[in-house]
């Protein structure tokens, strides 16, 4: 096993022993009659300065137009969480799920439009050969995984949606917008890991 696999199992079992109250979610926003189980995959790569693997949608698609994203999708029938994100992520990226070690499911976080999602947090080997589908990805880019913990980053926005005040979280980092359901999950994620620990891995 690798240390980085070993350590953030033990600082993801340890953030999941305690009930967090005020997590993100849009939960308020979602509209009623439209919903749908989804799950994502945050795949941080085994190297001394770990990274995630994030992807930019398509401008053209239904949800989330041109958004920045973690590899994922609907929960087909018979699958689970985790079967569903990591076929995606093999789907959207050619990622195989046979390179991804699995630590577990954290918060699931419900969508404005709809969709309650199960973040799958893995652990992939460095400089995978990932090939995006051009339907499902435009673009894919690795970013620090403690920088993305690090709340400092991360700037508070507010816009006017749906009768009320939403805010939300964005980062900027090498030409891309880390911003709504991406950057909630990165910051419940922080809420369980905190980036601190991440110091001792190398």
């Amino acid at each position: 096993m690798s240390a980085l696999y070993d350590h953030l199992s033990q600082l993801f079992e340890r953030g999941h022993e305690r009930d967090i109250p005020d997590l993100l979610s849009d939960a308020r926003f979602a509209q009623a009659g439209r919903t749908a189980d989804a799950a994502v995959l945050i795949a941080v790569t085994d190297k001394p300065e770990p990274g995630v693997i994030l992807t930019q949608r398509p401008r053209d698609m239904r949800d989330h137009p041109g958004q920045v994203a973690f590899p994922g999708g609907k929960i087909d029938p018979g699958e689970d969480a985790i079967a569903a994100a990591l076929r995606e992520a093999e789907e959207e990226l050619s990622l195989p799920s046979s390179h991804v070690r699995v630590i577990g499911q954290t918060d699931r976080y419900l969508t404005g439009t709809g969709f309650n999602v199960t973040p799958v947090l893995g652990v992939v080997p460095p400089d995978l050969d990932l090939s995006p589908n051009p339907t499902e990805v435009e673009a894919w880019f690795e970013a620090p995984l403690k920088l993305l913990l690090e709340r400092e980053h991360w700037s508070t926005q507010e816009v006017f949606w749906r009768g009320e005040t939403r805010r939300y979280l964005e980062l900027h980092y090498e030409g891309f917008r880390i911003w709504g359901v991406t950057a909630a999950i990165i910051a419940n994620l922080a809420r369980r890991i905190a980036p601190e620990e991440l110091a001792d891995v190398r």
